[in-house]
């Protein structure tokens, strides 16, 4: 039982870092049918940042922030100078995405070397605890409350406010918003600046939880965000959230009970909904 339990949360607080990455991706695709690679390269300098701030000043807060701020600004980067100009055409937002990749990569490897850097955390999130005869680890439940509350943020977001009203109107019909005089562009660059937020932060709850960071390690989660936001559905907050949740439990628990079939048990899902349900569990639009 205790072994089960542990599997649960564990594969809870996985799925919860990957939706860190596939909510804001699933809706930059929504809204503005960009095929973003790039998103990976996000999480990667968020990691980066985060660890290196944090060792550089022992503020776990700073360091979230200061993780959150980097994506942010090369966000606005890829947006304004690699993305606006490939609005419409998916095969050059390919390349230039995954050119955008590449060189993220590459500078984090300049920046901080090529070699894999180890990620501590703070002493108040190390550690566990017993509850109810079973050992839980502090960070991994961690990881889920920021999770859910990043989850809530953006439902009240979406549905709430009238930015968020103006999102979902541009994930369903873009074509109608700009004919009511809506500054789409103004609304593009809100949406990838926060998609690009999330994937920084989720970098950074990333490093500790692995233990060691590394520059590629941005296109393996960008591959996981892409089957979660498949599964999901396109534009859907809440199709990523469920999506992510069955990824990451079902890698924790193939992994201990079948681990021969833990590598192939994501790209399984993602067949079988592209066959039976390709518009995805909560998808907004096919």
């Amino acid at each position: 039982m205790d072994v089960l339990i542990n599997l649960f949360v564990n594969g809870i607080s996985t799925g919860m870092l990957i939706f860190l990455l596939a909510s804001g991706l699933s809706l930059i695709f929504g809204l503005m049918s960009v095929l973003n690679f790039a998103h990976g390269g996000l999480f990667a300098w968020g990691a980066f940042t985060g660890v290196w701030l944090f060792n550089m000043t022992g503020s776990y807060v700073l360091a979230l922030i200061g993780a959150i701020a980097m994506g942010m600004f090369l966000g606005f980067i890829l947006e304004r100078f690699l993305i606006r100009p490939v609005y419409g055409n998916h095969v050059r937002q390919l390349l230039v995405t995954l050119g955008g990749m590449l060189v993220l990569s590459e500078c984090i490897k300049v920046f901080w070397g090529p070699n894999p850097i180890g990620a501590k955390l703070p002493l108040w999130l190390q550690g566990s605890f017993t509850f109810g005869g079973v050992i839980l680890i502090k960070y991994r439940l961690f990881v889920i409350l920021i999770g859910i509350i990043i989850y809530i943020a953006l439902l009240l977001l979406l549905k709430r406010t009238k930015v968020g009203l103006m999102i979902r109107a541009g994930v369903m019909d873009k074509e109608m918003v700009q004919a009511l005089g809506i500054n789409v562009k103004a609304i593009f660059s809100f949406v990838f600046l926060l998609g690009a937020g999330m994937a920084a932060l989720g970098g950074f709850l990333l490093a500790p939880y692995s233990g060691v960071i590394f520059a590629e390690m941005g296109m393996q989660y960008a591959i996981l965000a892409f089957i979660v936001v498949i599964i999901g559905g396109l534009g859907s907050v809440q199709g990523s959230a469920i999506a992510s949740l069955i990824v990451g439990l079902a890698g924790a628990f193939t992994a201990y009970f079948i681990p021969d079939l833990s590598l192939a048990i994501n790209m399984l899902m993602l067949l079988f909904f592209l066959i039976v349900k390709p518009t995805g569990l909560v998808g907004e639009k096919g």
